[in-house]
């Protein structure tokens, strides 16, 4: 479960924000690489989408890579982060359109799971009833993570938006809405259900998992983050991984590497989930293979 609750957690930047206070572990090393050429570079940094207060000021690294950077690029364009239709595109993805329902494509037992748990919060499943599963396990992912402390707003990637913003750099997206909630959408029904059971099996397993990689995240673990999260899912839930990793990293390997190869000569900071970037199937081992210069940023690594 828990690489697809950080694949979920990305579309909580579209959603209403949450409160509360958890205590955060001390380290701080962020997952960031530079990539370079003969004239350019591009500094890779791996983001979670959900963070506390507790979790700033950002590592020093971080704050250079933005300084050196003529601008930014985010899985998506931050001016379709706040427009209205944004929301409207995801209520079209999550709910059915071919006369499907939750009950005709759940299995039974974990029906009544679901059943129980929204009864317990004084709600009726009847009214999930045209939700898709990934959309229902969506929203009980946003409240483990508003129990937890996690705003959306203070995540790494509306943070360093509106830092951009303020400074005056151009920014751009990776994928529209549209292609993000495309990929959510089209998950087997399988899988879908295979989730959402995993979770409605042991709410509090989710409570785990999220404190877990999220501590793995400020440590800079890529270890464990690539074991726990990137291969587990890769073995779990194979096609999730194919749409939700492997696709979409394809699809922003060419504009990433534009910036490289771009005649202007200006560094890009490129602001994306975590999990883009691990592994053999991740954006910096694939643009490693190409022969650029790869190199982690963080200081406290060389201490290590």
């Amino acid at each position: 479960m828990k690489s697809r609750l950080f694949a979920l957690a990305l579309c909580a930047l579209l959603l209403p924000a949450a409160h509360a206070d958890q205590p955060a572990t001390d380290a701080k090393r962020p997952l960031l690489w530079k990539v370079s050429d003969a004239d350019n570079a591009v500094y890779l940094l791996g983001s979670f989408h959900l963070l506390r207060e507790e979790d700033y000021p950002l590592p020093a690294e971080v704050d250079r890579a933005f300084d050196d950077s003529a601008s930014l690029l985010f899985e998506i364009d931050p001016a379709a982060m706040t427009a209205p239709e944004s929301v409207a595109v995801m209520q079209k993805y999550m709910a059915y359109d071919n006369g499907e329902t939750l009950s005709t494509v759940l299995p039974k037992a974990t029906l009544a799971r679901l059943s129980t748990l929204v009864s317990a919060g004084g709600g009726s499943v009847q009214a999930l009833e045209h939700s898709e599963p990934w959309a229902v396990n969506l929203g009980l992912v946003l409240g483990v993570t508003r129990a937890m402390g996690f705003r959306p707003e203070l995540g790494l990637d509306r943070t360093l938006m509106a830092r951009a913003a303020a400074a005056g750099k151009p920014t751009a997206g990776l994928e529209t809405v549209d292609d993000q909630m495309k990929a959510m959408d089209t998950v087997p029904h399988t899988e879908q259900a295979q989730e959402l059971e995993e979770f409605l099996a042991d709410p509090q397993k989710a409570v785990r998992e999220m404190s877990d990689m999220h501590a793995w995240w400020r440590a800079g673990d890529v270890a464990r983050l690539d074991s726990r999260m990137r291969a587990e899912m890769a073995r779990k839930t194979p096609e999730s991984y194919r749409l939700l990793d492997v696709a979409r990293n394809q699809a922003w390997l060419p504009q990433v590497e534009k910036r490289l190869t771009d005649s202007r000569k200006d560094n890009t900071l490129v602001v994306v989930g975590a999990l883009h970037l691990l592994g053999s199937d991740g954006l910096v081992e694939q643009l490693r293979a190409k022969g650029y210069k790869v190199e982690r940023i963080c200081d406290a690594c060389a201490a290590d």
